[in-house]
């Protein structure tokens, strides 16, 4: 598979990043994760459920309730979280660099139905290292806005084994997850799509 770099609003989307092997080679490791660390479907502070189910690798996991966003050094059933896989970290070094790794690995699964309004990452402590989010399963259509809500936005389909670095002015620009093509990938026999987040918290 062929990598094409895309520029959209400062986002850089590395297209066919990972090969098919690489893909089932990591989703092995995050099934891995899930059974460690169980997946959820968090409250937002609005009560409501998240229409994604989450888990994390990593020092940190995120997490939402009523009191808000934040991340928490262990999974709501008490344990702590697994590490990061190494085949994922790879991806980091390969598109960030080796100066600082991340302290957690965020991985949203998007079921039929399921979305991800436009949002910014800000829970962390330092803007300045970016997210680094990887496209696993069926295709999502991506969105990009602004550095403040409102005004035009961008949306472009990303498949499976896609890479996107959000850093630089892109780190605070709105973006979110408007639907997924269920049953568009091979990777996940029952379909869906597994996103995974790459976040320097402290």
């Amino acid at each position: 598979m062929e990598t094409t770099v895309l520029e959209l609003r400062g986002f850089r989307i590395f297209k066919g990043f990972l090969d098919a092997a690489l893909q089932a080679e990591i989703l092995a490791e995050i099934r891995n994760v899930a059974a460690c660390a169980p997946p959820f479907s968090p409250m937002t502070p609005y009560g409501k459920p998240m229409t994604v189910k989450m888990t994390s690798a990593g020092k940190y996991g995120w997490f939402s309730d009523k009191s808000g966003y934040r991340y928490e050094t262990h999974h709501p059933n008490g344990a702590l979280w697994p590490v990061i896989p190494d085949l994922v970290i790879e991806i980091w070094r390969q598109v960030v660099g080796f100066e600082r790794l991340p302290d957690c690995c965020l991985a949203n699964f998007y079921g039929e139905g399921a979305r991800m309004g436009l949002h910014q990452d800000r829970d962390e402590a330092d803007f300045s290292w970016p997210v680094v989010s990887v496209s696993l399963g069926d295709d999502g259509l991506f969105r990009i806005g602004n550095p403040t809500k409102g005004g035009s936005t961008e949306s472009i389909w990303l498949q499976s084994g896609d890479v996107v670095v959000m850093g630089g002015d892109a780190r605070l620009t709105y973006h979110g997850i408007d639907r997924i093509r269920y049953g568009s990938s091979q990777l996940l026999p029952k379909g869906g799509r597994l996103n995974l987040t790459l976040r320097v918290v402290d």
